[in-house]
Formats: structure tokens, C-alpha cells, sequence
């Protein structure tokens, strides 16, 4: 498995300090995120997901613990729209250059707004994909708003 991907590339070229961790990715896993978190001995709160949807039309990125589901009004709101809803799978994947269960919203092809749920600001550090299946950064929640330019925000139900 390679070390570097395009969201390492993207955290390293910005001075951002993180670190990695590598896990047996199951493509039969029922929640991605939480098999991650199971894999590595960790809380599924401490591992975020990176959901593709659209606003408005319009492609963004949401990113949220494992264990919790977007609230897509919530979406909408933070990130200054009316309407949101998922993205499909293969829309997510030819936008951000990942495939599904490894995407991340570090080095994705195209910059597009990225909302941040707040409760990664509970963490020192949380875990998050690193761009391919089994490989997850770990990053302080502030670096990562610093590397996004996110917002962060309420975004769970």
C-alpha cells in the first residue's frame, strides 16, 4: 500500500503535521467508517467519513464521525444552500479522483466547499480516509479546517 497519495501530497506541501494508519479495508462492510475504527482499536467517533453531495445542484463535502448520519438540511444551512442530497457513487468517485471507501477530502481533483461536524473539535486528534481503501490520516481538527478552509458546524441528526 503507498504512502502517499494526493491527500498526503496535499497535507504535505501545506507544512500540515499528521500521521498515518493502515488498516485490512473489508469491501463487505456494511459502514466503511466504522470497520476502519474496529480495524485500528479506536472509537467510531474519532473516525470521520467524507460524504460527496450535491447543494443546490452543486457538489460539496461533508465530513462526519463514523457512527453518525448527515443531516442533509444541516448540510444545506452550514454551507449556504437550500437543498441537499448524496451524491451518487460514481459521480463522487470521477469528481475526487477516489474510489468509494477511500475518498478524502484532502487532494480531491476539484476544491469544493466542505462542511466539518463539529464534534471533530471534541478530539485532539481524529482519523480520517487518506485516500485509498485502508489508509486513514490522523490530523488535529484544526489543521484540518486550516487545510480545507471548511467550515465546521452542527451536522448530525
Amino acid at each position: 500500500m503507498s504512502k502517499t497519495t494526493p491527500a498526503t501530497l496535499a497535507l504535505t506541501k501545506a507544512g500540515i503535521s499528521f500521521s498515518l494508519a493502515h488498516y485490512d479495508y473489508d469491501p463487505n462492510a456494511e459502514r466503511v467508517g466504522v470497520q476502519a475504527a474496529e480495524a485500528m482499536g479506536v472509537s467510531p467517533a474519532e473516525v470521520f467519513k467524507t460524504l460527496m453531495a450535491e447543494l443546490d445542484g452543486k457538489p460539496v463535502c461533508a465530513i462526519v464521525p463514523s457512527d453518525e448520519e448527515v443531516n442533509m438540511k444541516k448540510l444545506a444551512a452550514a454551507l449556504g444552500g437550500k437543498s441537499a442530497q448524496m451524491m451518487k457513487p460514481p459521480n463522487a468517485e470521477r469528481l475526487t479522483g477516489y474510489k468509494v471507501g477511500g475518498i478524502s477530502p484532502l487532494g480531491q481533483r476539484k476544491l469544493v466547499p466542505t462542511a466539518l461536524d463539529e464534534l471533530a473539535t471534541l478530539y485532539d486528534e481524529i482519523y480520517l480516509n487518506g485516500g485509498q481503501r485502508g489508509l486513514q490520516i490522523r490530523i488535529r481538527p484544526d489543521d484540518l479546517v486550516t487545510a480545507l478552509g471548511c467550515v465546521v458546524a452542527d451536522l448530525v441528526r
